[in-house]
């Protein structure tokens, strides 16, 4: 850390996280759960593997604790990670709350599957990851998910939706060169 960032203001410094977290690329998620607590879903970008080695691969996924999603997922046991190709924006943005269908469920702007543990995956997605949920942690604002994989569902290869720069994009290779 240089000495200029070392005593920044608070305020300062969380502009300059969100700025400087702004610049790295995510891939877009829809993370669903469905049981007694009932059906919920929310998009998130904070999604990573943890581990493919223990009793089952791991991953964690970042859910904020105001989403009425997080206590859900907390109670039902189970959720689901659901990979969006890049022309699925539409579904990342109605499941932000950023525009309704016509009969106000979330889960009709898609057609979905049910999986082994009984959550939505989205049926076209890039890949979904049903989980059972290992642990839980509260950090500051978020609940950080732990998910022990017990099946997925991949399509025909494709493009993630990446989120970067508060925009979506798409990924493409790069083209190799000979040197």
């Amino acid at each position: 850390m240089s000495a200029s960032n070392a005593n920044l203001d608070p305020a300062l410094l969380r502009e300059r996280f969100l700025a400087g977290m702004a610049s790295a690329a995510c891939t877009v998620n829809i993370v669903t759960t469905d049981g007694p607590a009932g059906r919920f879903g929310v998009t998130v970008s904070a999604m990573s593997s943890v581990s493919a080695d223990g009793p089952a691969p791991t991953l964690l996924v970042c859910v904020n604790r105001l989403s009425r999603a997080a206590p859900a997922i907390i109670a039902n046991g189970v959720f689901c990670v659901n990979v969006l190709r890049h022309d699925q924006s539409d579904i990342s943005d109605c499941f932000a709350g950023r525009w309704t269908t016509a009969d106000g469920d979330k889960f009709s702007c898609t057609e979905w599957e049910t999986g082994p543990t009984g959550v939505p995956r989205v049926a076209d997605g890039l890949v979904a990851f049903e989980c059972r949920l290992a642990q839980h942690v509260e950090v500051e604002t978020h609940y950080v998910f732990f998910g022990a994989v017990v099946d997925l569902a991949a399509t025909a290869a494709a493009s993630p939706l990446i989120y970067c720069n508060r925009a979506y994009g798409r990924a493409e290779r790069l083209a190799v060169v000979a040197a």
